[in-house]
């Protein structure tokens, strides 16, 4: 699941250079996420960093026809997952995107799926531990650029006991947990990462620890 930076979307003039520093709102360009299918199964997690246009999950579905065939969205306060799928003709389940937020999606095939358009506000993601379990799913902020380790998000966040990302290729979570002392199956993120993190209490995360702005708007996922 490696990252590349991807040439900018527009060639944009010295002085609109400058504006990218100071006025992230301002910024167009994409991101990546390579999707596989896989012999266990075709899910992949991406995310929507940048403003598609996409209102609605079958909106998303339908930029790909015939290769996503189910959206998947996370409850987190049923801890369940919620699908729109696709029949064919169509969509069923439908629901509303919402910014800067992961989403699993099926597909029938290896697809490169794009998030193109400007860039949203910095997220705040409002993180819950109910009675039956404590995921949420996140993306790593667009202006959290510093955050380059599982471990170091979870500290960021402050009340996270786990961070976990999805494998494709073998169609399963893999998690780095903290112990209450070290962190444990350590890897490494970066802006516009799809994550499931785990917290002991409820919390609110994100644009209130904003820190440093992006320099560069063009990322890829692998």
């Amino acid at each position: 699941m490696k990252k590349f930076i991807l040439p900018l979307l527009l060639l944009l003039a010295i002085g609109m250079l400058a504006a990218v520093e100071s006025d992230p709102s301002a910024v167009v360009g994409y991101v990546k996420y390579d999707c596989v299918v896989a012999a266990t199964g075709s899910n992949n997690l991406i995310a929507l960093p940048m403003d598609t246009g996409y209102t609605m999950a079958s909106d998303l579905g339908d930029a790909y026809p015939g290769v996503i065939t189910a959206i998947t969205q996370w409850v987190p306060s049923t801890q369940t997952w919620s699908a729109a799928s696709f029949n064919g003709t169509s969509w069923f389940g439908d629901f509303a995107l919402a910014p800067s937020m992961s989403y699993m999606v099926t597909v029938t095939e290896a697809v490169s799926v794009y998030s193109i358009g400007d860039m949203f506000a910095p997220a705040t993601y409002n993180l819950v531990s109910v009675a039956n379990g404590s995921n949420n799913l996140i993306m790593v902020p667009l202006n959290e650029s510093g955050l380059a380790t599982a471990s170091a998000l979870g500290t960021d966040i402050g009340v996270a006991n786990a961070v976990s990302t999805w494998l494709p290729a073998s169609q399963t979570w893999s998690a780095a947990s903290y112990n209450g002392t070290s962190w444990f199956g350590e890897f490494d993120i970066s802006i516009a990462t799809p994550l499931m993190v785990t917290v002991t209490e409820n919390t609110s995360w994100g644009a209130a620890a904003t820190k440093t702005a992006p320099s560069y708007n063009s990322r890829s996922r692998k």
